[in-house]
């Protein structure tokens, strides 16, 4: 089975795309941040070694000390798919991340993001 390539991709690469559909609507990378923390358990210096170390999303989520239980309260659509309806586990984390980031780019107040 051929394996999605947005499985190879550097968060490190990523990143960048991700602040900036967020500061699009005045967010902080503070916030993008904050959201990537809260979804994978990582520390801000965790996610900084990710970064540095230019991790690949298997790896970052394979390594992600705790995955917000939380995270299964995500729903709706990104990128044209329904983010609980993605059979792929890891394909569905980058899904819940996309989807997070869409909810900040689009204005949402932090608390409902991080389903609090």
């Amino acid at each position: 089975m051929t394996k999605h390539p947005h499985l190879h991709n550097q968060l490190r690469q990523r990143l960048p795309a991700l602040c900036r559909q967020g500061r699009a609507k005045g967010r902080e990378k503070t916030e993008v941040d904050d959201v990537i923390c809260w979804l994978t358990g990582f520390s801000r210096d965790e996610l900084d070694s990710h970064l540095a170390k230019k991790s690949d999303f298997e790896t970052f989520f394979a390594q992600a000390p705790q995955l917000n239980p939380a995270r299964a309260m995500i729903k709706g659509v990104v990128c044209g798919v329904r983010v609980e309806d993605v059979a792929e586990p890891l394909m569905r984390e980058i899904r819940y991340l996309d989807k997070l980031i869409d909810e900040l780019a689009k204005g949402k107040a932090m608390e409902k993001i991080l389903r609090e």
